[in-house]
Formats: C-alpha cells, structure tokens, sequence
C-alpha cells in the first residue's frame, strides 16, 4: 500500500512539472540537445517497419514530436497520440493540422484505455523514466500490442557512465538545471531530469526489464556516445 501511494506522489509530482513547463518544453529541448533530438527521434523512426494504414501508439507523447515524425515517414498510418499532462497536449495541439492522423488523448501508461492487441506498434521517447513503477506499462504495452508488434523506446542513457571525459555529466548535473531556470524558472523541473536520468537503469538492465516483462528479440543500440539509447522488443 505504501508503495503504491509513493508511486502515486512520485507521478502527481511529475505531472505537476511537466505542466509547469510545458510552454517552454519544445525551446528548452532543441536548445538544450543543441537541435540534436531532431536526429535522435529520426532514428527512433527508422527502427519502425510500417505498411500503410496500420495503428500507431505514441506513448509520452509531450508536444506530438515523434506523432509528426512517424506521420511525416508513413503519411497513411493512424497515431493514437498519449499523454498523461494535458497541458502538454494543449502546448503541441497547434502543430497538428487538420488533415493529420494524429488523435491525441489524456491518458496513463499503466492504465490504457484500448482494446488488446489493437495497435501494430507503439513508441515512447524520453518518457519511460516517468512512469512509475514501469512493470506496469510493460504489462499493458503488452496487451494492447498485436502479435508480432514492436516496442520502441527512445531514452536517455544512465548518467552513471562518463561520457566526453566528465563533459557531458556536468552540462547533465549543473548547467541543465541552471539553464532550465532561467528560461522556463523552473530549475526543479531540469534538477529532477537530471536526478531520473543519473538514477535510470543501464542499457542492459532496460533490456533485460523488458525481457522479463515479456517481450522477445529485445535488441538496443547508442547513440551520440550513449547520450541516449533506442530499445526495441517485440511482443511474440
């Protein structure tokens, strides 16, 4: 029981922060990746093998990012696009036009609202580390999944590894979280990224989550020096 109340606090605390800064959300993350997340998320999208019209599930989906991506590369396809902060949906509702297939939806990952096996593949970028405990998003990943579909996380790897020698670690620890507070003032939100990515799982130990969880040919690769990683499993 207590457990549960402190996964509850953790992701009330969380929705609280995203919403605080989600009209920056989309400056802050292109000036703080130095537009590097552009390339980062086309790769997330070249791991999908898509045929026209089939379901895609975009998880975290913050400012419809990745939905625009996956629509820009499979312009047939539909993107069921999910957030757990509204003010999230609302900051990104201007870039969709109306002839995008892109249907978004306040929602939790451990609670979603669809039928099984509905969905060809789903994706999430940067947003598994908020999601607390992660056992039961698998779980529901899983469910909603059809057969032979595919999960797709794009996450940020531990900060526990040196990368660029230290550099990377102390732009992570102490120039994010100052630069967050000038632009958007709110250093806590940056603190807490910072915080969720030091203490988030290895590459392997991800892999391994998901394999326990239930998905099959789970496969990872870096990218810019294990900055961040892509995971992908597939539901048998």
């Amino acid at each position: 029981m207590k457990q549960n109340q402190n996964n509850s606090n953790k992701n009330q605390n969380v929705n609280k922060l995203f919403a605080n800064i989600a009209p920056w959300y989309d400056f802050l993350n292109h000036t703080l990746s130095l537009g590097i997340d552009f390339y980062w998320r086309k790769c997330l999208i070249n791991t999908l093998n898509l045929s026209s019209r089939q379901r895609i599930l975009d998880l975290a989906c913050g400012t419809f990012d990745v939905a625009l991506a996956i629509q820009k590369a499979y312009p047939l396809v539909s993107i069921t696009a999910v957030d757990y902060t509204f003010a999230m949906l609302l900051a990104g509702k201007k870039k969709i036009t109306k002839s995008a297939k892109i249907f978004p939806l306040q929602g939790d990952g451990r609670f979603l609202p669809f039928k099984n096996a509905c969905f060809d593949a789903i994706t999430i970028a940067f947003g598994i580390r908020n999601i607390s405990p992660r056992e039961k998003a698998y779980k529901e990943i899983l469910r909603v999944l059809k057969p032979g579909g595919t999960f797709h996380i794009l996450e940020f790897g531990s900060g526990k590894q040196k990368i660029w020698g230290g550099i990377y670690n102390f732009y992570l620890k102490k120039l994010l979280p100052w630069i967050g507070g000038l632009v958007a003032k709110n250093k806590s939100a940056y603190s807490y990224l910072a915080d969720t990515i030091c203490h988030f799982p290895q590459p392997h130990e991800l892999a391994w989550e998901m394999t326990k969880s239930g998905f099959k040919k789970v496969k990872y690769f870096p990218l810019t020096s294990g900055i961040v990683y892509i995971h992908v499993g597939e539901k048998p």
